[in-house]
């Protein structure tokens, strides 16, 4: 026969050990909640950049010289990852059909396949993906470096605006570049499927160009170059959010740079796919 006694340790052991568990899930959660919170602190942060870098951006004096520097910076120097990425795209996109089409006897037709893929998907998302990661981080790190030794602050004693001086020239560059270098992944890439199919199966340059043409019209484009438009504010807004609020010193820059990259790739395809759904909608 049990003693009471003993019936009152067993419970209490086992509030203890039910108490142990609750406080161990507690403690598990409460670190979710609060990188929730300043996860959406963060979102909620560049949303208010995004705004008043726009919006100052058009407003007097004119950064238009800042921005022709940071067109050049930024987007003359990705020429070479971007044409170099969208030919491989080309090149893979077109064996891969053209193969699969060879079996049941329409590999001429890979060419509307391969032009509507670059035009409306691949070309805009890979172009964000490597040229943006690219200048993402460039971004992320030269005002990382600028917030770290004081000059965001210099700039902020002399009366001048930080966000006019050194985001608004950012922001309107990438929204050019981007698109930009959308439109030339897509003639590369196009270039380069019509060049792999006349060795690999035979189609004539004039056959390729024919079904391709044929079968795009300026929506198809037009969905792409404006996908980039977007694609370019984000990458811009992600960088120079994360190189503004650099904590941490030179191991803070270092952190900022790759969160720029995984934050701008992760926001890219997000976007891509609700602009995808509000695009076929449209149209």
């Amino acid at each position: 026969m049990t003693a009471p006694d003993d019936e009152y340790s067993s419970e209490e052991s086992d509030r203890e050990s039910l108490g142990a568990i609750v406080g161990q899930e507690l403690e598990s959660l409460i670190p979710f909640r609060a990188k929730f919170r300043r996860g959406m602190a963060q979102l909620g942060g560049m949303f208010v950049l995004a705004g008043r870098a726009l919006a100052r951006g058009v407003q007097p004096p004119s950064s238009f010289g800042a921005i022709v520097y940071q067109v050049e910076s930024l987007g003359a120097r990705s020429v070479s990852i971007g044409t170099l990425t969208a030919a491989f795209a080309g090149l893979v996109i077109a064996i891969q059909f053209g193969f699969f089409l060879a079996r049941f006897g329409v590999q001429h037709t890979v060419g509307k396949v391969v032009v509507l893929t670059l035009f409306r998907e691949l070309a805009p998302v890979l172009t964000a993906l490597t040229v943006g990661g690219r200048i993402g981080s460039g971004i992320a790190a030269e005002l990382g470096s600028m917030k770290v030794t004081e000059q965001v602050d210099a700039v902020r004693a002399l009366g001048a605006d930080p966000i006019k001086r050194l985001v608004v020239p950012r922001v309107y560059a990438c929204l050019v570049v981007m698109p930009m270098l959308t439109v030339l992944a897509d003639v590369t890439g196009f270039l380069a499927g019509a060049w792999v199919t006349k060795f690999e199966y035979d189609i004539s340059f004039a056959q390729f160009f024919t079904s391709a043409l044929d079968t795009v019209d300026e929506s198809d484009f037009l969905s792409g170059v404006g996908k980039s438009v977007v694609f370019g504010l984000i990458i811009a807004v992600v960088g120079c959010y994360k190189g503004l609020h650099v904590e941490g010193g030179t191991e803070g820059v270092g952190r900022a740079t790759t969160q720029t990259v995984a934050v701008s790739s992760v926001a890219v395809l997000l976007a891509d796919f609700f602009l995808t759904k509000l695009l076929l909608t449209i149209t």
